[in-house]
């Protein structure tokens, strides 16, 4: 792919280097070429600046030092600066290769480059001066892809209401799922999801792809579909203004900055907050669930149960992970075999009698608090998408033994408590039969989630996510002290003591 941008001054030159920071990951690296004043650091320095979300950052060039890395932006980048060398040997000793495992990458005077160790590259050629600057952009393998994606958002956001604004990264997650910040000059915002198509990976049972079994949600149609009517019921779930439901994207109404995370990372006293957010679960466990909401007119989104297939698969995270990553070897067949054999006969004892929608995603990370609403609407719910028929105690499961903050002990048990009072008050509430699916799913989480932090390290290049893991394993431990899950705590001391370890 290549294409040519006329760039009027050092504001838009800068505005190149912010623009292609929405899109870098780990791998991808940019190649910066032309003449000396060309404007290839005034790219690099926005660049950085937007990683590092500090537009006033000291980005000094590297000129002297040769390379600069920058590990505390919200992703890892370097910045190198190759004009005093001669190429070869030199260019190797500064491990360039090594860094782009885990950074994303500028490299300046490419030509020195022996070569490049990625697909991901974006070649920049810069020319002229002042305000007749011209960028050429010749775009590989993720660049590509991503330059496409960035050309049509745009289009997107310019035949919206947004339309003239400003694009800041706001947040991704261990999904494909982007979002941007949309700010006008009169200090409007809105929220810009990137949602493309989920593509099929490869079979891994069933004839089927992982995604397929687990039954995660395809595209935006599940966003639009489920949000729109959990608004319908009252809760505080993002209204979407507008969306292309075939390119996947969307501008979603900001509710909240107060995330749950980041509340309890800063010890807030988060009894109210989870004590709502538990009631807003009370609550719908006294609603009709339809299978099929509406996205658009004539446009359906189906909510699959949260069948014995979905829930296998992900239990199977752990041995097809986790084993290799705690021993550095494939789990045995017997082990595998084993540990299915006592899956299948314990999760039927959390089979819900009144199915109901359950988030699956119903944690600190999508919980947002917004105390000048009202009642059960304080409480804003995001990324539902992947909501299935199920238990209600799994999302309970999911907010209060949270994997990525603490949530005390103590708390956890008067939440749950909490709920079940509420949920005694509605009539027809049996609490142990409750507590004895709030512990087999909550194993059942765990597992999976203990699996998913191990893969995301192995395969994705994410090892932020095994920091987690001591907080997953006490969770897994304390719901194995359940009497139904006797035999699965046998097989975990026998064969995996190390998920139970924190």
């Amino acid at each position: 792919m290549i294409s040519e941008i006329v760039l009027r001054g050092e504001a838009e030159t800068a505005g190149l280097g912010e623009r292609l920071s929405l899109w870098a990951r780990p791998g991808m690296l940019i190649l910066l070429e032309g003449e000396l004043g060309a404007g290839k650091s005034t790219l690099a320095r926005a660049f950085i600046r937007a990683l590092m979300n500090k537009p006033d950052a000291d980005v000094p060039s590297p000129t002297f030092s040769l390379i600069q890395s920058y590990d505390e932006s919200r992703l890892p980048a370097f910045h190198a600066d190759l004009y005093r060398l001669q190429g070869g040997a030199d260019v190797e000793e500064l491990g360039l290769e090594a860094l782009l495992a885990s950074h994303a990458g500028l490299i300046e005077w490419p030509d020195r480059l022996p070569g490049v160790a990625t697909d991901d590259v974006l070649r920049i050629t810069l020319s002229g001066r002042g305000d007749s600057r011209k960028a050429v952009l010749e775009a590989k393998g993720a660049w590509a892809t991503a330059l496409h994606r960035d050309a049509d958002l745009q289009a997107f956001v310019d035949a919206s209401s947004f339309e003239g604004s400003q694009r800041v990264f706001f947040e991704g997650d261990a999904s494909s799922r982007r979002y941007e910040k949309l700010l006008r000059h009169t200090g409007e915002m809105s929220l810009l999801m990137d949602m493309p198509l989920r593509p099929d990976g490869p079979v891994v049972k069933y004839g089927k792809p992982y995604s397929a079994i687990a039954h995660l949600a395809e595209g935006i149609t599940a966003v639009v579909a489920i949000n729109a009517h959990l608004v319908s019921l009252g809760y505080s779930a993002p209204r979407m203004a507008q969306f292309d439901l075939d390119k996947g994207f969307g501008l979603i109404e900001p509710l909240s900055f107060n995330v749950y995370g980041r509340m309890l990372l800063d010890d807030v006293d988060m009894r109210e907050p989870l004590e709502t957010a538990a009631a807003v679960l009370a609550d719908m466990a006294t609603k009709a669930w339809p299978r099929k909401p509406e996205a658009a007119p004539g446009m359906l989104h189906t909510v699959q149960d949260y069948d014995r297939q979905a829930q296998l698969i992900e239990v199977d995270l752990l041995p097809s992970w986790f084993i290799p990553h705690a021993y550095g070897r494939e789990a045995t067949a017997e082990q595998a075999e084993e540990f299915a054999t006592i899956w299948q006969s314990v999760l039927p004892l959390a089979d819900a009698v009144s199915p109901q929608w359950v988030i699956r995603d119903y944690h600190s990370p999508n919980l947002l608090w917004i105390p000048e609403r009202e009642g059960l609407k304080r409480v804003g719910i995001i990324d539902s998408q992947d909501a299935l028929m199920g238990h209600a105690a799994y999302d309970l499961v999911s907010m209060v033994q949270d994997a990525r903050v603490d949530v005390p002990v103590a708390l956890q048990d008067h939440i749950v408590e909490h709920y079940c009072a509420l949920r005694a008050a509605q009539g027809g509430f049996n609490r142990a039969d409750f507590m004895t699916a709030y512990a087999i799913l909550g194993a059942q989480r765990a597992t999976k989630i203990l699996g998913i932090f191990a893969r995301l390290n192995k395969r994705d290049g994410k090892p932020a996510y095994l920091k987690h893991m001591p907080r997953v394993s006490r969770a897994l431990a304390r719901n194995l002290k359940h009497p139904a899950l006797g035999p699965l705590k046998t097989w975990f001391d026998r064969h995996l003591p190390e998920a139970l370890q924190a």
